[in-house]
């Protein structure tokens, strides 16, 4: 039996081997920077030590967030992306307030006042300075299984809300209102096919049953979900990551290490009739409660 077939179905590990705890192993693999899930070229590929093991290409996943990273992440490339080429920041903040006491190159003593930070310092109008929202995900067919990082990019956290297509701030503002809390949520992000960049939308799914609500909150306390929310560089390709079994939702996509430079499908965008004409409001809560109905 092969790494890949061994790993693709969870069929072949049994119960008591899945996620033990088990120093050696981690002693061996080195630092592995955590399992995450990317959306590199509107494809939702999960990442392991830095390598590519699995991609799912649907439009949409259903995850449940355990816990999300303090501030808002900022980094600053010198280098534009190459594809293949490992680039680093020279800069970063994990709360978005002052540089990482570990960085070699601060830019400004203070986030708010960098040169980096100003409208115009990257391509367009853009920032040279990218943001970002680190979240502690599991898949909902796998609550109780892997987490991961998910990092949800400016284009993805901020911005208004179009009918029930939230950005995740607006998502986050959208719940606080009605007091309900989004770790006890089935949340759908959905890739926004009037864009020409991966950028994810969010809406309420379901709400968790009583026994995954339990199940949730034990793993927003695990070693895996603070090492997500955490800031930390993504190790470089020469590092290995831990094998894992893969959650139903990836195992039919899952790829050898080496994978294929990504494409982007076309996207066909809006229309200026559609684009011209008002959002709906979102629904009220009693209407997305309604929509979700009971758990017997």
């Amino acid at each position: 039996m092969s790494n890949i077939s061994l790993f693709k179905s969870g069929s072949h590990i049994p119960d008591y081997l899945r996620n033990a705890p088990d120093a050696t192993t981690r002693d061996i693999a080195g630092s592995s920077g955590g399992k995450q899930i990317s959306i590199k070229g509107g494809v939702w590929r999960m990442v392991v030590g830095g390598e590519e093991v699995a991609k799912n290409e649907d439009r949409s996943m259903n995850f449940v967030v355990v816990a999300s990273g303090k501030g808002i992440t900022r980094t600053f490339y010198a280098d534009k992306y190459e594809a293949g080429k490992d680039v680093k920041p020279v800069c970063w903040s994990a709360e978005g307030v002052v540089p990482n006491s570990e960085v070699p190159s601060p830019q400004s003593s203070a986030c708010a006042t960098c040169p980096q930070n100003i409208e115009g310092s990257g391509e367009g109008k853009s920032r040279a300075c990218r943001f970002s929202k680190r979240l502690a995900v599991t898949v909902e067919n796998d609550i109780s299984g892997n987490v991961y990082r998910l990092s949800v990019p400016a284009k993805s956290y901020f911005g208004k809300a179009d009918g029930e297509k939230m950005p995740l701030q607006a998502y986050g503002k959208f719940l606080a209102g009605h007091g309900i809390p989004i770790t006890g949520l089935v949340t759908e992000a959905r890739f926004d096919t009037a864009e020409s960049v991966p950028v994810l939308k969010f809406r309420a799914v379901r709400p968790l049953t009583q026994d995954e609500w339990e199940i949730a909150k034990a793993q927003s306390l695990t070693d895996d979900a603070k090492m997500a929310i955490e800031f930390k560089m993504v190790p470089s390709r020469a590092e290995t990551g831990t094998p894992l079994a893969l959650p139903e939702t990836f195992q039919e996509a899952a790829v050898p290490t080496e994978a294929p430079a990504a494409t982007t499908e076309p996207v066909k965008r809006a229309s200026k009739k559609a684009a011209d004409a008002p959002p709906p409001p979102p629904k009220d809560v009693a209407s997305v409660l309604a929509d979700w109905g009971t758990d017997d």
